[in-house]
């Protein structure tokens, strides 16, 4: 896996998910079939436009309500609650065949989605509430967040229910993605299906500070199996004044910190502080 050095390849990963969210903005609405094959269900707060051929009088739109019921013209009360568009024209034209209209064609149309919602956290350009448009997949998910930013870590945390509707959160699922796999499109199944009321979770990168005799001392993202050794390249490498032998690590233990000596091939820990100080001789 490519690392990230400070300046333009720390925001590689940034202007990656953007190129990707423009893309993904044309296809937006067709989203609901093409990503899973399956129509969605409709809930609380969907509005619905129900058009019956030849009788224009009985045209309406209506809106789910919050025990998933909708109120039609000569039937009433329907409940449609989880329901594909296509079921519901099916089930008003059985009831509207009941003594009211002869072999009617009915068409349910879906105007506005409001019943699936995520949560999206952490390293969000807009962090917070989202309200998917029918079946909705990670990528567009983050897409309409606004895509990720600079400092995002490389694993996403998605919490779900492992019971619908359950409050209980010792029992939610915790699915991790590798997000620079899901960004770059190399692993095409990092892109789950996202149900209502996921919590998508992208914590903020570790970083390690590289001072002393390098070239571009500073901050910079820790990668997983990032050394010692590579984080004075992405530091831009020593000076001629290094003495590299007895380059130190700065590191919190408990409340205390300590200097460590270590070798070119150690591996580096969040906030380690790499000193490499200058030769005498």
């Amino acid at each position: 896996m490519q690392r990230f050095n400070s300046h333009a390849g720390l925001h590689r990963l940034f202007e990656m998910s953007t190129r990707i969210f423009a893309c993904l903005a044309a296809l937006i609405f067709f989203l609901p079939i093409l990503s899973h094959g399956v129509e969605y269900g409709v809930g609380d707060g969907d509005l619905l436009r129900i058009t019956i051929y030849n009788n224009p009088d009985l045209t309406s739109e209506v809106r789910v309500s919050g025990e998933g019921k909708i109120t039609v013209p000569l039937i009433g009360e329907v409940l449609v609650n989880e329901m594909t568009a296509t079921e519901i024209g099916k089930k008003l034209a059985v009831l509207f065949a009941n003594g009211y209209i002869k072999k009617p064609q009915v068409s349910v149309f879906i105007i506005e989605y409001k019943s699936k919602k995520v949560t999206t956290l952490g390293e969000f350009v807009k962090p917070g509430l989202i309200e998917m448009r029918g079946n909705s997949t990670l990528m567009e998910v983050i897409s309409n967040a606004g895509g990720i930013t600079a400092n995002a870590g490389e694993t996403l945390f998605i919490q779900r229910n492992s019971v619908k509707g359950s409050e209980n959160r010792k029992d939610d699922i915790i699915i991790s993605i590798d997000l620079i796999k899901l960004l770059e499109g190399t692993d095409m199944s990092a892109n789950v299906p996202v149900l209502d009321g996921d919590s998508i979770y992208v914590p903020k990168a570790a970083f390690v500070y590289v001072s002393g005799e390098v070239k571009a001392p500073g901050a910079y993202k820790l990668t997983k199996g990032l050394t010692v050794l590579r984080s004075i390249t992405l530091a831009g490498g020593l000076t001629i004044k290094a003495n590299q032998d007895k380059t130190e690590i700065v590191r919190k233990i408990g409340n205390t910190e300590k200097s460590i000596r270590v070798k070119m091939e150690d591996q580096v820990m969040p906030d380690d502080i790499i000193v490499v100080p200058e030769s005498f001789f």
